[in-house]
């Protein structure tokens, strides 16, 4: 029972440990995300925190156990002949720059073995996300060759860890030998002995041999307890890193104002995606931007929805400044549609109804889907909005993601919509139906719209051409066109590839 007791600690361990690191991944700001690859982040999750518990829990009772045991002998041993067993403790410096030493060495290995782990999950997530461009390619030989190198190198850690252990262990041993032996030598000077009695001279030769089982134990647990340190100082090292800031208190009804004030943004690498950028939003409008890749579009909606801090300057929504507001406020009122569709291993209606809107109706969700021109679709699925669309939604052509997210975004009725290039991926028939359930679904809501086929957004009441991070030009499609600045070279080139 004893072993059933303390498998239930540690796996209730495991399960606490895993669910504070969850809940603390998401609350990192977006950031993290771009600097970690999502194979590494699954490690800490899974295999770091398994690497922990076993420490905390196996290496936690063998520590003790045999502690206490070779505590025990020691204090015996010092109580039967205190002359002698000073001469043992000659021994224990060197035994512990031995296990100091192992110790530095498998803790070292253990963060490289975490970290191979997590380049071996990195090429696996990669190689099933990236599957059709690995078929399409003929990718497999090099997929196959990637993760045997990954998993070679984890190999190779691994081995060294056990190595060193195997190295360790026996030199303690050695050393314990020798101290044994120095005690039946100098047990033969009748100075140290002094009245020992010869039972009581057995008695001693008994415990020090029984030394030797708890000092192996404790050095052989060492490579446990090492992991476990090297899993400890990876996950509490996630722990500890900040959050997102949150320090707004407002919780507002926003009506979707929205001012730039000389707004800046800078990266940590140096780059100023975004430089004193300034554009007042009336609530209603829609504001369509344009530019050439990297001219900073997706970085300024980023800074909307707080997924990048501005550097400099500030951003008002209703007059008020973005950071006073809750971010999880902020974020509820505001629907976001992005080129790359993010579809859950769930179905079509919790797709829809995803997040803060799980308490949707049937009659919402099919009136979101059919303004998306998604309902027919769904309707011709297997099992209707019950559908389970797989990961990532691949079993859906690119266009229906599109609409399901357009959907999701319509459920939403936020006062602020963004739409991240959210009809690149569709045919010119579906483009035309669904710009037409837009047109009807922006009234009375401002709406940010980016996108590279400008014949989506010659109805936006304003277009803003943006170029390194700064606007160029601003004005009606018709104003910009009389202009032929930067918006009618634009308009010329993408006719011409149209």
């Amino acid at each position: 029972m004893g072993g059933y007791y303390t498998a239930v600690i540690s796996r209730s361990l495991v399960f606490s440990i895993r669910q504070e690191v969850y809940a603390k991944l998401l609350r990192l700001p977006a950031q993290y995300y771009l600097d970690n690859s999502s194979g590494h982040i699954t490690a800490k999750i899974m295999y770091n925190v398994e690497q922990l518990t076993a420490a905390s829990s196996e290496s936690l009772r063998v520590i003790v156990r045999d502690g206490m045991i070779t505590l025990g002998l020691l204090g015996y041993l010092f109580y039967t002949n205190w002359r002698l067993t000073l001469c043992v403790f000659v021994f224990l410096p060197v035994i512990g720059v031995l296990v100091r030493k192992a110790s530095k060495r498998m803790r070292k290995l253990s963060l490289q073995v975490q970290d191979t782990m997590g380049d071996v999950n990195h090429v696996v997530q990669e190689s099933i996300n990236g599957n059709a461009v690995v078929k399409t390619f003929a990718g497999e030989e090099s997929e196959q060759e990637r993760f045997y190198k990954s998993s070679e190198e984890n190999l190779k850690r691994g081995l060294k860890m056990v190595i060193v252990q195997n190295l360790n262990s026996p030199v303690v041993q050695v050393v314990m030998a020798c101290a044994m032996a120095l005690i039946v030598w100098l047990a033969l000077r009748p100075q140290i002995l002094g009245n020992t009695s010869a039972g009581e001279f057995v008695a001693y030769l008994t415990a020090a041999g029984l030394l030797a089982k708890p000092v192996k134990n404790l050095t052989d647990v060492n490579e446990k307890l090492q992991r476990g340190l090297a899993a400890a100082h990876s996950v509490f090292e996630l722990l500890d890193l900040p959050e997102e800031q949150n320090n707004g208190q407002l919780k507002p009804k926003l009506n979707g104002a929205i001012r730039f004030d000389h707004v800046a943004l800078n990266y940590a690498d140096g780059v100023q995606a975004i430089k004193d950028f300034s554009l007042d939003i009336l609530p209603g409008q829609t504001v369509a931007l344009v530019g050439r890749s990297g001219a900073g579009k997706s970085s300024l909606v980023n800074m909307l929805v707080r997924f990048q801090e501005v550097s400099s300057g500030q951003i008002y929504l209703d007059g008020l400044p973005i950071n006073d507001i809750d971010l999880s406020c902020l974020r509820t009122q505001i629907a976001m549609v992005n080129q790359q569709v993010v579809l859950f291993n769930r179905t079509v209606r919790e797709n829809i109804a995803y997040g803060q809107l799980q308490g949707a109706s049937d009659e919402e969700i099919h009136a979101a889907a059919k303004a998306a021109y998604a309902h027919d679709f769904i309707m011709n699925l297997p099992n209707g909005y019950d559908t389970v669309l797989g990961a990532q939604g691949l079993n859906l052509s690119g266009g229906q993601r599109q609409r399901i997210a357009i959907a999701r975004a319509i459920l939403k009725n936020a006062p602020i919509l963004i739409l991240d290039e959210a009809t690149s991926a569709l045919d010119n028939e579906s483009e035309h139906f669904i710009q037409q359930a837009f047109d009807e679904a922006m009234q009375d809501r401002t709406t940010i719209v980016i996108a590279h086929r400008l014949s989506t957004i010659e109805n936006a009441d304003r277009i803003v051409v943006m170029d390194q991070g700064q606007i160029v030009e601003q004005g009606t499609h018709q104003e910009l066109l009389a202009k032929h600045g930067a918006y009618y070279q634009l308009h010329q080139r993408n006719f011409e590839d149209n």
